[in-house]
């Protein structure tokens, strides 16, 4: 396991090598503080704690002020990786350098929020006829049955709230890493909205 905490600036479009435009998201890698280290003799697991974003210790309760060290400001994101594959201490401030040399990256964000949704949108329902005598459109249609049960099964695919999940897009190609601006550029889309918070880690699969 290793990863940050970024925040994505947007997409634009570069060309590559071969002279092919590719779509590309922009993730900025503000400083990572190493807050917190947990190992096996004391809490069972070995795992690092990140945070990122400072917040004024006036503005947080006692117990969140608690669990940074007396030289860290309280940070406004905090994050656990478990298995942190990389030296680090207390205080280290960790950027896009941790990236250099990585070919694919895991991205995990919280999707866009599209509200209530109907089931064409949400679920991908096909809808009914549009011509003028069809009474049926949009709508979901059946969803129970008659005398027995006498009702809806749990889990069907009716209309209600749509995105705003935790997603995790896998094996997402970087493109290019830069050091002076600490920003990621990597090929495609990432889940979130505009400057929304991401966790980005080297891919599992790849």
């Amino acid at each position: 396991m290793l990863g940050l905490l970024a925040k994505k600036v947007g997409m634009t479009q570069i060309f590559d090598d071969a002279g092919r435009l590719v779509p590309v998201t922009v993730l900025r890698v503000d400083p990572n503080r190493v807050i917190a280290q947990k190992n096996e003799e004391k809490n069972g697991y070995a795992a690092v704690v990140l945070g990122v974003d400072d917040v004024k210790p006036g503005r947080v309760t006692k117990p969140y002020k608690g669990q940074f060290p007396e030289q860290i400001t309280p940070k406004k994101h905090i994050k656990e990786f478990r298995d942190f594959d990389k030296e680090v201490a207390v205080g280290d401030s960790l950027g896009a350098e941790v990236f250099e040399g990585c070919r694919y990256v895991d991205v995990t964000g919280v999707s866009k929020g599209k509200g209530f949704q109907g089931v064409m949108k949400r679920w991908g329902f096909s809808g009914g006829r549009h011509s003028h005598g069809s009474k049926f459109h949009r709508e979901p249609g059946s969803t129970g049955q008659s005398t027995y049960p006498g009702r809806t099964f749990k889990n069907m695919k009716l209309p209600g709230r749509m995105g705003r999940e935790q997603v995790t897009v896998l094996s997402l190609k970087v493109v290019k890493v830069d050091l002076e601006k600490q920003l990621l550029v990597i090929q495609g889309a990432v889940p979130g909205v505009y400057k929304g918070l991401v966790l980005v880690r080297v891919a599992v699969k790849k």
